[in-house]
Parts: structure tokens; C-alpha cells; sequence
């Protein structure tokens, strides 16, 4: 009896087995299959894409990405953009297949499995979404899954962007979206999937409006990426301060009481020698990059000349042909994992460009490198170097200088984006070290030479020393008995030859203390750089006019030209202010670099720079010469105002008074930012040679408000200068975050300014100020005693500066 029960569970088990491996094998009959890394199959008539799992439990990366943007650089969702990237797994459950990303960023590097373990259930993973299984075979080994519904859902947050960006409430209309074959293909060690999907909303903003034919519709693509895992060769090496490169980072639990808990390694490429004894070898596999094959000419041969620039710095640690940067075919597909991709993208204004990677999350190691480049970029930098010169004096005008130092940048922004898909972070203080790193914003470096404004010499054309460093620190292929000391030595190296490395969070704020860390900055005293680059606006606005736009060119573009150039000096100013209160210190660590306390920078520089920032608020650099001011009419019929004009308060007309309080607010914020005065008080009371925060008051409202009346233009100039003076006083006297030392220096300097003003407003010196000087003196007096202003603080900002043509 048991043995008839046996048998007819073994034939039952063997018709279920033969009925499941007939229905996998109808279901996938009328499809089309893509072999790979995992087998899909496309539904011609369902538009349907089915996914075929038989590795459960089995990790790999997914990486989604926006093959296919919005258009609008302060949305920010650009063509060829990653998303984020997972550590993954498929697991079954039931009749259902989960996809769970892991948690990376907390882990037990133990060969224990029950420490793991108690790591892993320590923290939240997270399931990413469910599929239904359609059908399935070999005895539940492997199934079917839709796979449509996932890669038709939102997994850019797309709709949370627009939200967040205030450009209306969308969400994906299902009805207008599809699977995208074409760009839907399977390797052995990679799949990627693409779909394309609209959003239906409303509310859209302006700028979504401003990209969308329909405003009510917004239709991209989206791109998934399953990639298998990379063998575990790949040699992590350690992340220090000083090295150039962006921190991974993980809490390893099982670190030892004696050892941090937090592990740092750089991101970069894999790349070893063929002939690892040899000076020099060529790679067992280069890095190669490959450029969009959609960028015009002369941009694209610029573009490869400055990305091939790497490849200086990769023979410099005995490597050949290592670094490459071809044409991308035409038929492949720029989210295809397999290719290190520079993009060129457009977009409706200018913006930012930037380097992104595919990163192992496990390792650090770099699979993919994504450099975005916005296309406008090159148009900017024209059409500052047009502003500089003026060269149009006939019809026919040669403007190749022009472009070339246009192109020049181009080259530089395609070296630096490239340098950040190969794991380096910024260095903000090359320029100190005569443009010692392309991984540096770089201002122009405009020369007079004979009297006259020189480009030659805007953009350096090679690769720095610091980059070669930091090449060497992150690639050289060095045995691992001996890493730890090549890796010191080449940072001993570096430090020796005084080699300054300042990145993001030490040189972006507003507020920053560093002496060198500065954005679109040159020279190695900012504030002789800012009197030098002065003389350099003077000379362009002296020659500019008619001769700035080319003939046929509707007079009121004039303005558009202006703007770069009238703010010429915006970067250098930001730099000079950081002296103020400013700190020289670097990235030490103990025992292993040379030894360095952090100073205080000089009084006498500090003083320097409070002059030189005070030199940008006189009256005659503000004011714009009368032959520039008359020659810009109203916007011509067909042209209007945008984003990169002058703020105006003059209505249709042209606001020369307006550009010059952006201009004196701009300077005047940082040098009465909050921060950098608490700073200032302490260094001052430790250091008689520092000024104080009462004596830079004094000389800002002595160089300023009580300085003699111009005429003309310069005197509503110089009370718009005085009124945001006052007003910068009054912000701070109402800023609670102000510390209280700050807060009574600002108090005595209000009520004696109070006082000079009333006593000045009746003065014949001053008749001209006489009303202003009433109206500063209520302005103060209201606020101190109701604790509020009388009129709002002006909105008034200079136009878009930063990035310089789209960096």
C-alpha cells in the first residue's frame, strides 16, 4: 500500500514537472529572447518584457539612470543622468520574487557568520519592489517574471524632483508609457532594460514649461541596468586627507577595540601592468573613455584633447597607453555599463557640468564613468572673451583668438569632469601653485601686455602636477607588501614640494576661513589678485561698446555682453573677502605627514584685503561710463529680458544704477558675514595686528557713506552703495544666530552712525545726501528701537556668474 501511495506521487510530481515545463515552455514560445547575463523576453504584442531569474539569493548591482532629460539646468534632470546604485538580490517568496537592496553601509568584515549575521539584522534593507511570477521551470529553479511594471515605475523620483523644484504634481500615466527596445539589449555580464514614461500633472513652473511642448505631459526615458558583480581581485586602497580623491565609506562592526569602526577607500578604475616589474608597461586593460559622437566640431576634437590629457599622468607612473579616449560608436548605447562615457548635453540655459560613476558599493571600484558636459559652455566663454576685446570694428572681423580661448576652456572642463569619473575630488587651491590641477575651477587669466588685453594665456593646456600626484597615489601598481609606504612617501613627496589641497567643504562657503581655497580664483595673493584683475575690467569697459557685438546685431544686446565683463571681478572678490578672519591649515595626519598647526592669516594681508575689497565700492568703479550707459536701448521687438540680464527697476530700460548696488551688496555680505565676524573678534583680541571688527566697520563706513559726494551718475550710485551699508548693520543687529560680542560692536556702530547722519543731514558738504542721509538715520532709529525694519532688505542679486560657461 505505501509503495502504491509512493508511486503515485512520483507520477503525479512527474506530470506536474512535465505540465510546468510545457507551460514555461508555451509561455516564452511567441517571444522574443534576449541571452545574457539574465535572459529576457519582449512581448511584441503585449509590449510586455519578461525577465527570466534562476540566481536567487544572488547579489549583483542595479543601476538606474535618465537616458532621455528634461532640458532645464535648474530642474536638474539631465539627459544621461545615474541614479542611485544598489547592492541587489532577487529572493522568493511564494508565488512572488522580491528585489532587496542591501545595506552597504554597515557591514561585518569577519569570516564569523553569525557576526554577520547579527549586522545584517541589525540594520533595515530595503525590498524595492515585488514581482508576480508568470511561469516557471526545472522544478521552481528558475521563473518568469513581469518585469514591465518595475521598469515602467519611477524610479529616478521624478515626480518628487518636479515637486520639490515647484514645478507642479505629476505622476506616471501609465496609458502613454512602454518598453523601449531599442535600447533593450542582454551581455554576459550585464542587461539593460529602458522604458519610456510620461507624467501626467499639473501646476507645471516655469522652467518645465519653458523645456515641454505640453506642459501637462512630460515624457522621458528610463533606464535599468543589472550588472554582474566584478570578480574579487580588485585590491581596495586606503582613502587619507591629502591623497585627492572622494572618500567610500563603511562602519565595519567587526573592527577590533583598537581600530576605527569606519573603513575609508578611494573609488577609481581597475588597472594593473601587464609586466608589473617593468618602468614601463601598457595595462592588461586600459581605462577607455568614449566621447559622444554627437558633438560638433572644433568642440569635439577639443573635448578629446583635454580628456587625453590624463593619459600624461598615467606615463608618468610608467604606464602606456593606459588612459584612451575614443568616438563612441554609433550604435552603442551611452547607459550601456560596459562603456566610460563624455556626454554632451543640452540644455535650455546654462548650468553645471559634472563626472559621475557606476561604483561597487562593496569595494569602491569604479564600473562605469559618466561625464556630463552641458553644451552652452563653450557659447559663454565666447562671449566673455567677446566682452573683453571688442574686436568688432568692421563687418568682417576675425574672432579665432576668441574662439580658441573659448576652446581652451572646453578642453580644461573635459580634463576635469573626466578627473572626477576617475575618483578625484576638487582642488580648489592649485591656482596658488601656478594652476597645479585641472581639478580646480580656473578664472580666466586675462594679462595686459602693452597696454592691451591678452587671452593667450586664459586656460593652461596640460595636465598639473598635483594631478600627476594624485594619479600616482590612486593607480601606480605597487605590490601590496609595500603600498603603505609608497603611498606615504608619494604623499611626503607632494607635501615637499608644497603642493596646497583644498576641496569642497573648506572652500564653498560663503563663510570660509581657508586663505587658498577659492572658486574661479588666480594668483597667490587674492587681494593684489583683485586690484590686478580690476585694472583688467577697466581697460574692457574703457573699450567697450558699438565694437562688442557683431554688425546686425540688435543694440540691446549689448547688455548681454556687459554683464560677464562689468562683473569680471565677482570670483576674485569672494576670494579676498576669505582673508578677512581667513586660516592657513591643511589635511595632517598625525605621524605620517609633515607637522603643521593651523594659523591665523596676517594682519597686514587681512588689511590688504579689507582695502582691496574696498577699492571694488568706490564710486568711479561702480559707475558705468556715460557712452556704455546711453548705448543700450530697451530690449529690441522679438528679444526680452531673461535670466542672465541686469536686475532692473527702471522698467523697459537699461538699470546702470541697479548693476552697481548688486555689485556693492555682493561685496559688502561677505564682509559683514556673521561667521567670518565672530571669527575676526576672537583673532583680533588674541592678535594687535589683526583689524577688529569695530576698526573694519570704521573704514567700510569711512570709504563708504562718509566718503565725499560724487556727481552724476555716481551720486545715486554711492547712496545705493550707502543704503546697503545700513542695511548689511541692520541685517546682522536682527541675525540671532550673532554673537554677542559682534552684536555690540554693531550696536555702537548703528547709534554712532545714527548720530552723524542726523548731525551730516544738514550739512552743506553734503546737501546732495541730505534726504538719504534723513532716511538711513529713521531706518536705523526705527529699527533699534521696534526691532524690525522699516522696509524690507533688498532683493537685488547679481545675474547667474558661477559656473563660467557651464562648469
Amino acid at each position: 500500500m505505501k509503495f502504491v501511495r509512493l508511486f503515485a506521487l512520483v507520477l503525479l510530481s512527474i506530470a506536474f514537472t512535465t505540465k510546468a515545463a510545457s507551460n514555461y515552455t508555451e509561455f516564452i514560445a511567441d517571444k522574443k529572447i534576449q541571452s545574457g547575463y539574465f535572459s529576457f523576453y519582449l512581448d511584441d504584442t503585449t509590449g510586455k518584457v519578461y525577465l527570466e531569474i534562476s540566481q536567487f539569493n544572488h547579489d549583483f548591482i542595479f543601476q538606474s539612470s535618465l537616458p532621455h532629460g528634461i532640458g532645464s539646468n535648474d530642474i536638474g534632470l539631465d539627459r544621461g543622468q545615474l541614479g542611485d546604485t544598489r547592492l541587489v538580490r532577487f529572493e522568493r517568496a511564494g508565488d512572488k520574487v522580491m528585489l532587496r537592496q542591501l545595506n552597504t553601509d554597515y557591514r561585518a568584515d569577519t569570516d564569523n557568520e553569525l557576526e554577520k549575521k547579527s549586522v545584517n539584522e541589525a540594520f533595515a534593507s530595503s525590498i524595492i519592489w515585488g514581482f508576480n511570477i508568470e511561469s516557471e521551470g526545472e522544478n521552481g529553479k528558475k521563473v518568469i517574471v513581469d518585469y514591465t511594471p518595475f521598469l515602467l515605475s519611477d524610479i529616478h523620483n521624478l515626480a518628487d524632483r518636479l515637486k520639490n523644484s515647484k514645478q507642479g504634481n505629476f505622476a506616471i500615466d501609465l496609458s502613454r508609457s512602454f518598453v523601449y527596445p531599442q535600447r533593450s539589449k542582454a551581455f554576459p555580464e550585464n542587461i539593460e532594460l529602458e522604458a519610456t514614461v510620461t507624467f501626467k500633472g499639473s501646476g507645471a513652473g516655469r522652467y518645465l514649461r519653458s523645456v515641454t511642448p505640453d506642459a501637462k505631459a512630460v515624457t522621458v526615458n528610463l533606464h535599468h541596468s543589472l550588472i554582474k558583480l566584478p570578480d574579487n581581485n580588485y585590491k581596495q586602497r586606503i582613502f587619507h586627507p591629502y591623497s585627492g580623491y572622494w572618500s567610500q565609506s563603511y562602519a565595519d562592526y567587526a573592527s577590533a577595540i583598537d581600530e576605527p569602526i569606519i573603513k575609508r577607500f578611494i573609488p577609481r578604475h581597475r588597472l594593473a601592468k601587464k609586466s608589473p616589474t617593468a618602468a614601463v608597461s601598457e595595462a592588461v586593460e586600459p581605462i577607455v573613455y568614449y566621447l559622444d559622437a554627437g558633438v560638433p566640431e572644433p568642440v569635439k576634437s577639443a573635448l578629446l584633447d583635454g580628456a587625453r590629457w590624463w593619459n600624461q599622468a598615467f606615463e608618468a607612473i610608467g604606464y602606456k597607453n593606459a588612459f584612451q579616449v575614443k568616438v563612441l560608436p554609433a550604435d552603442a548605447d551611452p547607459m550601456d555599463v560596459r562603456y566610460n562615457v563624455i556626454q554632451w548635453v543640452h540644455r535650455a540655459t546654462r548650468g553645471w557640468s559634472y563626472g559621475s560613476s557606476v561604483i561597487d558599493p562593496r569595494t569602491g571600484e569604479i564600473i562605469k564613468g559618466h561625464v556630463t558636459l552641458g553644451s552652452l559652455r563653450v557659447r559663454q566663454d565666447y562671449l566673455i572673451a567677446l566682452g573683453l576685446t571688442s574686436p568688432f570694428t568692421s563687418e568682417h572681423v576675425d574672432t579665432s583668438i576668441m574662439k580658441e580661448m573659448a576652446l581652451a576652456r572646453i578642453r580644461q572642463l573635459s580634463a576635469h569632469e573626466v578627473g572626477h569619473t576617475l575618483g578625484i575630488a576638487h582642488n580648489f587651491a592649485a591656482s596658488v601653485n601656478d594652476r597645479a590641477s585641472v581639478m580646480d575651477y580656473p578664472h580666466p587669466l586675462i594679462e595686459l601686455v602693452d597696454g592691451e588685453i591678452d587671452l593667450s594665456n586664459a586656460y593652461d593646456d596640460k595636465i598639473g602636477v598635483w594631478d600627476k600626484y594624485v594619479i600616482d597615489y590612486g593607480y601606480a601598481d605597487i605590490p601590496a607588501d609595500k603600498e603603505q609606504q609608497y603611498l606615504a612617501s608619494a604623499i611626503k613627496t607632494a607635501q615637499d614640494k608644497g603642493l596646497l589641497y583644498v576641496s569642497d567643504p573648506d572652500a564653498r562657503p560663503a563663510s570660509g576661513a581657508h586663505n587658498t581655497g577659492h572658486l574661479w580664483d588666480n594668483g597667490k595673493n587674492p587681494a593684489e589678485e583683485l586690484i590686478r584683475v580690476l585694472s583688467i575690467r577697466d581697460k574692457a569697459l574703457a573699450n567697450f561698446g558699438l565694437n562688442s557685438i557683431p554688425v546686425n546685431t540688435p543694440l540691446s544686446e549689448i547688455e548681454q555682453v556687459l554683464v560677464p565683463i562689468y562683473n569680471f571681478h565677482r570670483y576674485q572678490v569672494e576670494a579676498a573677502a576669505k582673508l578677512i578672519a581667513g586660516v592657513d591649515y591643511s589635511y595632517q595626519v598625525r605621524g605620517l605627514d609633515s607637522d603643521s598647526s593651523m594659523v591665523w592669516v596676517d594682519g597686514k594681508l587681512q588689511q590688504q584685503a579689507i582695502n582691496a575689497l574696498l577699492s571694488s565700492l568706490r564710486t568711479e568703479v561702480l559707475t558705468l561710463p556715460s557712452h556704455i550707459v546711453k548705448l543700450i536701448p530697451p530690449k529690441a521687438y522679438g528679444y526680452s529680458r531673461n535670466r542672465e540680464s541686469f536686475d532692473a527697476k527702471t522698467g523697459l530700460t537699461f538699470d546702470p544704477v541697479s548693476a552697481a548696488q548688486a555689485s556693492a551688496k555682493q561685496v559688502l555680505a561677505l564682509m559683514f558675514n556673521a561667521q567670518r565676524l565672530a571669527r575676526l573678534q576672537q583673532q583680533a583680541v588674541m592678535d594687535s595686528d589683526i583689524p577688529s571688527v569695530s576698526t573694519m566697520f570704521e573704514q567700510i563706513i569711512s570709504q563708504t557713506i562718509k566718503s565725499s559726494v560724487p556727481s552724476g551718475l555716481g551720486l545715486l550710485v554711492q547712496q545705493r552703495v550707502n543704503q546697503q551699508v545700513v542695511e548689511q548693520l541692520l541685517g546682522l543687529w536682527h541675525n540671532e544666530a550673532l554673537v554677542s560680542e559682534v552684536r555690540a560692536e554693531v550696536f555702537v556702530t548703528l547709534t554712532e552712525l545714527n548720530q552723524w547722519l542726523s548731525d551730516k543731514s544738514r550739512s552743506k558738504k553734503y546737501k546732495l545726501m541730505a534726504a538719504q542721509f534723513k532716511l538711513l538715520a529713521n531706518q536705523i532709529s526705527f529699527s533699534l528701537a521696534q526691532g524690525k525694519l522699516v522696509t524690507p532688505t533688498s532683493t537685488i542679486q547679481l545675474p547667474p556668474g558661477s559656473p563660467i560657461g557651464n562648469n
